[in-house]
C-alpha cells in the first residue's frame, strides 16, 4: 500500500470566497427578512387584484345582504379590512412566516363549511398566496446574498 498524497492549494482568492459564502449562510437573517417583504408585497397584492388568479365571485345573497347594510359596492374580503390588517410576517435566521392570527382567516384562505351549524359553503380565496414571480424573486434574491453559486 502506498503513502497518501496530499494537494495543497494556496489560492487566497478561492479561500477568500469561501469563507464570505460561509459567513453568508451563517447569518440568513437580512434575506430572510427580504423574503418577508416578498410575502407581504405579494398578499397586499393579491387583496387588491382581488385574488391572483381571480377569487370567486361573491353569491347573489352576500352581494344583497352587503348592499342592505352599505358596504356594497366593494371589494371581496374587504368589508371592514380587519382580515389584510391582520396578516403579519416574521422572520428569523432559518425562516421567513406569514399569517394572520384572526379565527375566520382560515375558512377564507382555504374554503369550507361555515355559519350556523355548517350550512354555509366558503368558496377558498387563497390571499396568502405567491406568485411563480414572486418564486423567482426569491430564488433570484437567494442567489444574490449567498455571493452566487456559480463563478
Amino acid at each position: 500500500m502506498s503513502d497518501p498524497i496530499e494537494i495543497k492549494i494556496d489560492n487566497k482568492e478561492v479561500e477568500s470566497r469561501l469563507l464570505d459564502l460561509a459567513q453568508r449562510s451563517e447569518n440568513l437573517r437580512p434575506l430572510m427578512k427580504n423574503i418577508a417583504g416578498i410575502f407581504a408585497y405579494s398578499t397586499e397584492e393579491n387583496f387588491k387584484e382581488e385574488g391572483r388568479p381571480k377569487w370567486e365571485n361573491l353569491k347573489d345573497s352576500t352581494i344583497k345582504q352587503r348592499t342592505k347594510n352599505k358596504q356594497w359596492p366593494g371589494m371581496i374580503l374587504q368589508v371592514t379590512g380587519q382580515l389584510a390588517s391582520s396578516v403579519n410576517t416574521y422572520y428569523d435566521n432559518d425562516s421567513a412566516v406569514i399569517g394572520s392570527n384572526l379565527e375566520y382567516a382560515a375558512i377564507h384562505q382555504l374554503g369550507g363549511q361555515a355559519g350556523r351549524n355548517k350550512s354555509v359553503e366558503i368558496p377558498a380565496r387563497p390571499y396568502l398566496q405567491l406568485t411563480p414571480e414572486d418564486f423567482e424573486e426569491i430564488l433570484s434574491m437567494t442567489e444574490n446574498f449567498l455571493g452566487g453559486l456559480n463563478p
